[in-house]
């Protein structure tokens, strides 16, 4: 009697989700629905969270600066954030920002900003300045991305020892049967134009983004980076890096899919995080 009553109550739960036409639905990584208000919990019990998004969906912006806001009412100065969207070259203007040293203009002039910063980036950047929070660049400089794609991790090792800074530790750790690197070869097609280097420039990033993190973390504090679902998805990619160097950091992962119907997780979608985010394919986009 209690599993009927169980299943009623779901389904009428579902059957309300789809006549509201929710702008996103949550799931846990076993596929059943969840709560924001569990979500935020977990995340500040974290030593770093992984919010994966698609760049240009509104929704996950939305929920990005939401949660920046609550876990920062629960950590405090004790929350730090991070993103790949800025680079580690350009940390030192990030800093000069965040500190009033120089003016939004300039700072706009001069850092690389990505198409869709304004909309989506800047007010994560705004509220860590006026929040007093670090906010700590962490791909890799594009420049060097593009020269392991060109020529292999070899191109790194004649770079002037300034770049190093900049850079993951070599050798970078490399597997190339990752599932993240070996779909990402797949979905390019095969060619002579595609090459095992582009997975290791896609390595390159997500050492640096692992080591940059690690490099700014303190122990009771909440890491909270921004970065491409790909980057996070199955505890791959940068997740990959983390654990290979710190096994024992409490790291939650949130994954951000699209659905046609957002109010039941594919099957194929679960695992992907420890936390899901459906979102409609019609949701309105930012570029």
């Amino acid at each position: 009697m209690k599993s009927i009553l169980i299943i009623t109550l779901l389904s009428l739960f579902l059957i309300s989700m789809k006549s509201d036409k929710p702008a996103y639905c949550l799931f846990n990584d076993k596929g059943k629905p969840t709560s924001y208000q569990t979500l935020l919990e977990e995340a500040a019990k974290a030593d770093i969270v992984m919010f994966g998004e698609l760049h240009n969906v509104s929704i996950c912006h939305w929920l990005q600066l939401e949660l920046t806001k609550d876990l920062y009412q629960l950590k405090g100065k004790k929350l730090i954030l991070g993103a790949e969207m800025f680079e580690t070259d350009n940390q030192l203007l990030i800093n000069e920002y965040l500190s009033g040293s120089i003016k939004e203009k300039n700072f706009e002039t001069e850092v690389k900003l990505w198409p869709n910063y304004k909309t989506d980036y800047k007010p994560l950047l705004n509220f860590a300045k006026d929040s007093s929070l670090h906010f700590i660049a962490t791909n890799v400089p594009r420049r060097y991305a593009s020269m392991v794609n060109k020529s292999g991790f070899e191109a790194l090792d004649n770079l002037d020892q300034e770049a190093y800074r900049l850079i993951a530790d070599r050798p970078i750790a490399f597997d190339p049967e990752l599932g993240c690197y070996k779909n990402m070869l797949k979905e390019m097609g095969e060619s002579e134009h595609v090459s095992q280097t582009i997975t290791m420039a896609q390595a390159l990033k997500d050492a640096t983004m692992a080591q940059s993190i690690l490099r700014n973390w303190t122990a009771g504090s909440t890491f909270l980076h921004f970065n491409g679902t790909y980057h996070s998805d199955n505890y791959e990619g940068i997740v990959w890096y983390l654990k290979k160097s710190a096994p024992t950091l409490r790291i939650l992962t949130i994954s951000t899919v699209e659905q046609t119907d957002p109010v039941k997780l594919s099957e194929d979608q679960e695992g992907k995080g420890d936390y899901i985010i459906v979102i409609p394919e019609a949701m309105s986009r930012t570029y």
